[in-house]
């Protein structure tokens, strides 16, 4: 039976490459496309798919916390990262995620295609720079979690702080999140409390600096 797949990168010409090329392989069918995390995980709900191939850095929510909301609702369905950050803080979160493959965009398709088929195997997958810099680093990540966005602030502040680094209104953000305005408000004040950053210019630097952002 064929792999179902869902792409979702903000960048059109890497998900017709992609596409182009897992197409090729005789048992893997790619059923969507998304440019977002949102619609991402829309998608994830409509369409089922066997495994997501997700981006990080996306806008309006990024693919941590897309694979987070995915992965929450249906185990079933595999996500495998493929990023340009190597850097381990991206690789733990989205492995905390649920991601079960992390690769790099620079790597070999054949290295894609051999993770989309541990993966539904259910075997976990990464890259080997991945592999060897998580080996190099495995007493810090063990005995010291890095205090981080993702260790400092709940899923729906990171949610409502990637929306106000975007330049979301206080009115927009609490229509997307169907909550009402003084209910954002409170997060908004509860996530500067946080980090001990009182300017929306600077939470938006912290935002893209943790990768909450592409912007």
């Amino acid at each position: 039976m064929s792999i179902k797949i869902l792409l979702a990168d903000d960048h059109e010409i890497m998900r017709e490459g992609l596409k182009s090329l897992l197409e090729k392989q005789s048992d893997i069918t790619v059923i969507g496309q998304a440019d977002d995390g949102r619609t991402t995980v829309k998608l994830a709900r409509e369409l089922s798919p066997d495994i997501v191939i997700m981006d990080i850095s996306m806008p309006d929510m990024n693919g941590i916390e897309a694979t987070r909301q995915i992965v929450s609702r249906d185990s079933r369905i595999k996500v495998i990262a493929l990023s340009v950050h190597s850097d381990k803080r991206f690789v733990i979160e989205m492995l905390h995620a649920g991601a079960s493959a992390y690769l790099l965009k620079d790597c070999a398709f054949n290295e894609l295609a051999n993770a989309v088929r541990a993966v539904i195997a259910n075997h976990s997958y990464l890259s080997p720079e991945i592999a060897d810099a998580m080996i190099k680093d495995y007493k810090d990540i063990l005995l010291k979690k890095p205090l981080s966005a993702f260790s400092i602030l709940t899923n729906r502040e990171r949610e409502v702080l990637q929306l106000l680094a975007e330049g979301k209104t206080t009115k927009d953000i609490a229509a997307i999140l169907n909550v009402s305005v003084k209910t954002i408000e409170t997060y908004r004040h509860q996530i500067m409390d946080k980090l001990h950053i009182h300017s929306l210019a600077d939470l938006t630097k912290y935002a893209i600096k943790e990768g909450l952002t592409s912007l």
